[in-house]
């Protein structure tokens, strides 16, 4: 009973409320019992929220498309309201990672931009950046990206890897124990002429995010 109403939340047939549970048990052909065993495991799963004497809610999701946006552009092209909070902002030698990233020298100076990345007032991703120095005098007001725009360095493309990782003691931020899944990416943006821009390390809460990937 579960797989099929995992399939209905997935395909969004139910957007944000979902039918009294007499009705969902008449449709599946089960018995309450059995329909709230699969809407607790459907909620441990991070796709239903569940509200004792209100009803049964459908998760909010960003899903997070195979395209260069930022995260702010993201959130408003899904409905949703972003906000950020900064958490360090700082500037110093790059690490041999950051340099091999960025092709810069060993020691050249870097900006370290580390921030909370906040939709409809919910915590959604850990977000550290890393710019050569000279890219921006100090931190964005608001959209990175816009910011880079403004400079004429706003990336034309990235590369990007995502696994999945347990959350870490510091990830609480996220409004997460540690353990829970979180969706890590590893990214580093390119401008027009193919120099890099920016590095980016993101753990983004597992319940809120989807990958979407388009093949063609």
């Amino acid at each position: 009973m579960a797989e099929g109403l995992r399939e209905a939340l997935l395909k969004g047939e139910y957007t944000h409320t979902l039918p009294p549970e007499r009705l969902l048990a008449k449709r599946y052909g089960v018995s309450r019992d059995t329909l709230r065993r699969a809407l607790d495991l459907l909620a441990e799963e991070g796709l239903l929220v569940r509200r004792r004497g209100s009803g049964t809610y459908v998760a909010r999701r960003a899903t997070f498309r195979a395209k260069l946006l930022g995260f702010s552009e993201e959130m408003r092209a899904l409905g949703l309201a972003p906000a950020t909070r900064l958490l360090r902002w700082e500037k110093g030698p790059a690490t041999a990672e950051e340099a091999f990233h960025l092709r810069l020298s060993p020691g050249e100076k870097v900006l370290r931009l580390e921030r909370l990345r906040i939709a409809d007032g919910e915590p959604m991703a850990l977000e550290r950046a890393t710019l050569p120095a000279w890219a921006l005098e100090g931190p964005p007001e608001g959209s990175l990206y816009r910011a880079l725009e403004a400079k004429g360095l706003r990336p034309a493309r990235a590369l990007q890897r995502l696994r999945a990782v347990a959350a870490r003691e510091e990830d609480r931020l996220l409004g997460v124990e540690p353990g829970s899944p979180l969706l890590y990416l590893e990214r580093v943006s390119f401008l027009p002429d193919g120099g890099p821009i920016e590095f980016v390390k993101s753990r983004y809460r597992g319940d809120r995010y989807e990958l979407l990937v388009e093949l063609l």
